[in-house]
């Protein structure tokens, strides 16, 4: 599997791995989750992706939190760590069921795979 793809969403670089085996993308949720939220740097990602993961715990909404994995992914000091990562289909549920901000956030999110663009 490839750990070092980038992807772009709203110009927002995604960490992002190919799983060839599965023919499948993996994105880290802590990227995806800031660009949803506008997130001015990645502990606030982080941060919110933590009080989400709590949240959903509480929901009883541990299915999707099952499914995802982690993988090691470099972080922006060059480091590799281990990253929560969800599929397309984790990522546009999470975005479409999950993801909010109250009445701020209104972003529509498009329901197919092309959310991405690789760079």
């Amino acid at each position: 599997m490839s750990n070092d793809a980038m992807q772009l969403f709203e110009d927002q670089p995604i960490r992002s791995a190919w799983d060839a085996e599965r023919e499948e993308w993996y994105f880290s949720v802590v990227d995806v989750v800031g660009a949803l939220t506008d997130q001015k740097d990645k502990r606030g990602a982080s941060n919110y992706w933590a009080k989400l993961k709590q949240r959903l715990k509480d929901e009883g909404a541990d299915e999707l939190l099952t499914n995802c994995q982690q993988l090691k992914m470099t972080a922006a000091d060059g480091k590799k760590r281990l990253t929560d990562v969800a599929d397309t289909e984790q990522i546009l549920q999470l975005s479409s069921e999950h993801i909010r901000v109250g009445c701020i956030f209104q972003r529509r999110i498009p329901a197919d795979d092309a959310l991405f663009t690789q760079v």
